[in-house]
């Protein structure tokens, strides 16, 4: 199993609210209704562990895909995902984007 993990903040001006109702009502729908993604969590960055201050992300998604390479070559360069990263890019800064496996 591989693991798409996406860290991110939001862009100047776009508040939390308009964010997480794009979330519940457009990305969720789309994304987890593709067949190669198994589970799609996105995590609001609320503090951190040990420490004061602000995590250094705002959110945190965690995509779980069994057919990592289908998802890649497949789904990635379809409408559904190519209109969900338009949408995305409108709202976040400076993502970075990790393939992760379990260590088994």
């Amino acid at each position: 199993m591989s693991a798409i993990i996406i860290f991110y903040t939001l862009k100047e001006g776009v508040t939390k609210k308009q964010y997480e109702d794009w979330i519940l009502n457009t990305d969720y729908p789309a994304m987890r209704g593709l067949t190669r993604v198994q589970s799609y969590i996105n995590y609001r960055a609320v503090k951190p562990l040990m420490g004061d201050g602000k995590p250094s992300m705002n959110y945190i998604e965690v995509f779980d895909i069994p057919d990592l390479e289908g998802f890649l070559h497949e789904d990635m360069g379809g409408s559904v995902v190519q209109k969900i990263i338009g949408e995305f890019m409108q709202y976040v800064e400076n993502p970075e984007f990790v393939i992760a496996e379990a260590v088994a």
